[in-house]
């Protein structure tokens, strides 16, 4: 395949990469484009970008923390907890998706860079060294608290507001994602007996 051709400085035709280019940007954080079919007011489109970028990077946070449980688990559940922190990383990898497509289709602009999600994000920020599981877990679990606090507040505003495809996504995509995986992070701290009831009434048979 040959390259595209592109003009030198004279006009000439240059097989040339033009490299290290660099311009003002096209759409600055924080705005919404106009002139979208979307039938939402400006204002609107306006707060529902900076909420839904706020649980963007709650979410990228979230999804990150999974990896790192997932990397660093240890202990006689490894196998299982291995498997299930890296399912539940790849839900939440479509979960960031579809907000920030959210995002992008409102006419506002998605964080993307880690330095501006560890910014905004409200997830406590978890130690480099490896944690024993109950921690990893109880980590994971307030973050999906944060997360699903805030859906239930953004989903309410998204409705009091008529957007309700946001209404939807978040309800939808987000919050229902997090309640089930919540659910199967806290039977793993149920202190209950592996092999022997505990009362069980049952002797011991040597």
């Amino acid at each position: 395949m040959s390259k595209k051709k592109t003009f030198n400085s004279q006009g000439r035709v240059s097989a040339q990469p033009r490299l290290h280019q660099r311009a003002a940007e096209i759409q600055a954080y924080g705005t919404v484009s106009h002139m979208l079919p979307l039938d939402l007011e400006e204002p609107v489109r306006l707060e529902m970008t900076e909420q839904l970028n706020l649980l963007l990077a709650d979410t990228i946070t979230l999804r990150d923390l999974y990896k790192k449980s997932h990397w660093q688990v240890a202990g006689p559940t490894f196998y299982q907890l291995h498997l299930l922190f890296d399912k539940h990383f790849g839900e939440q990898s479509e979960i960031v998706d579809t907000i920030a497509e959210r995002i992008q289709l409102l006419g506002g602009v998605s964080l993307a860079m880690a330095a501006d999600v560890a910014e905004t994000t409200r997830i406590e920020r978890p130690p480099r060294g490896r944690e024993e599981v109950p921690v990893q877990i109880s980590r994971l679990l307030d973050a999906h608290q944060i997360i699903i606090g805030h859906c239930r507040e953004l989903a309410k505003r998204a409705d009091d507001l008529g957007d309700d495809g946001t209404n939807d996504l978040v309800v939808s995509d987000v919050l229902r994602a997090n309640e089930l995986q919540a659910w199967f992070l806290s039977e793993h701290l149920v202190d209950a007996p592996l092999v022997r009831a505990k009362d069980s009434g049952l002797k011991n048979v040597s």
